[in-house]
């Protein structure tokens, strides 16, 4: 037990850790996306991701971060110093909309935090009565130096407030804030660079991706299949030595640790036309870290939105095996899409199969299995049974 401890702990998994900075500096295990982002830096300018919670959302804007603000050093014998040659520093505003609460005082209150923080560091003038969108365009101006060096914006989690004000009396001021920031990027193109919003769903139904319509969906392409998620070709080339000591603590082969890994683990895939097995990142890395298989997706809080979204869900588990959704429908990413679309987007359906219209959804793998009979129905069934 003791050997098996050692060996598992010789080298630093990097469990929860959102800082691409702090994973490189601190010598964690590091699965190596870069060219993905070096390709996603380099091609349209408007993107957006969507992709469940814990899947790596934010350890890839911080990439993309540390990427656009020049620190090459960050980045050595990775794939992208096979194709980045110039390394051009561009300024970099990043927004973790997980911080803006839900409400339209608490999203006031985040962006004016931000926005004196942005003030100060481009020495922004500033003038008494701007509201935030006078002031938004204001640094865009000033930290681009006119258009001279556009800014990157980066804009993770932006449906957060939008999820926690769904169907209260907040969510149409929290909106609204929206329209005027999201208005204001697209005709501030002279200053920006590269804008990156992820989120788990889109809100179109009230026109907010509709102000912003040179936005692209990345989220079905299958170049960007695997930009969050760990395929088994990933695990073999870096967690060989977890999945040894997992093997040695659990009395059996490397086979058998595989196995294990890929039944409770494996089988999500975000593309018609990209078939590869994508593993939830978070459980993946907290299993081989912890020796031990486990529920950590569903413990870590992914069930707490589901009741706001799916609440007439009148599937059973056994129709969740093959369940066919027009193409359209899926891709638009819209949350008023029904149930078995706010299931994929938060991670407990995923593309099964498909055809030349639909897409074939079905439950990805066991702890998603067991996630939705221990906690996602009987927390639904119940909330059904209060509203009748």
């Amino acid at each position: 037990m003791m050997d098996s401890f050692k060996q598992n702990n010789f080298r630093r998994l990097p469990e929860g850790i959102q800082s691409f900075e702090m994973i490189r500096k601190g010598n964690y295990v590091y699965v190596d996306k870069t060219d993905l982002v070096w390709h996603l830096a380099n091609g349209r300018m408007f993107n957006y991701l969507s992709r469940p919670r814990r899947f790596g959302k934010s350890l890839l804007v911080d990439t993309l971060r540390c990427y656009f603000e020049g620190r090459k050093e960050l980045f050595e014998g990775l794939k992208i110093m096979e194709l980045e040659k110039e390394w051009k520093v561009s300024p970099v505003i990043r927004f973790d909309m997980s911080n803006a609460g839900a409400s339209a005082e608490d999203m006031n209150s985040y962006f004016n935090s931000t926005f004196r923080r942005l003030e100060h560091d481009y020495n922004v003038r500033t003038f008494d009565g701007d509201g935030l969108v006078a002031r938004f365009e204001n640094i865009l101006r000033t930290a681009s130096g006119e258009g001279e060096n556009p800014v990157v914006i980066l804009i993770d989690e932006y449906d957060s407030p939008l999820q926690h004000s769904w169907h209260t009396p907040e969510h149409e001021a929290c909106t609204a804030i929206y329209r005027k920031m999201f208005a204001l990027l697209k005709s501030c193109t002279l200053y920006e660079r590269f804008v990156f919003l992820t989120g788990i769903t889109k809100f179109t139904q009230i026109s907010l991706f509709s102000v912003l319509n040179n936005l692209t969906n990345v989220s079905f392409m299958p170049q960007y299949a695997a930009i969050c998620g760990i395929t088994e070709q990933e695990i073999h080339d870096n967690f060989m030595p977890e999945i040894e000591a997992m093997a040695i603590h659990d009395g059996e082969t490397a086979d058998g640790v595989f196995a294990k890994l890929k039944h409770n683990y494996d089988g999500y895939h975000f593309s018609d036309k990209n078939m590869v097995d994508i593993y939830n990142p978070f459980s993946l890395v907290t299993s081989l870290a912890q020796l031990r298989i486990g529920n950590y997706w569903v413990s870590s809080g992914a069930t707490s939105m589901l009741p706001k979204f799916v609440e007439d869900l009148e599937l059973k588990i056994k129709d969740m095996e093959a369940i066919p959704v027009d193409k359209s429908i899926l891709e638009s990413s819209d949350v008023t899409g029904g149930a078995e679309l706010f299931l994929y987007q938060s991670g407990y359906l995923t593309i099964r199969n498909f055809n030349s219209l639909d897409y074939i959804l079905g439950i990805p793998n066991n702890e998603v299995r067991q996630a939705l009979y221990a906690v996602v129905i009987p927390a639904l069934t119940l909330r059904s049974q209060k509203l009748y």
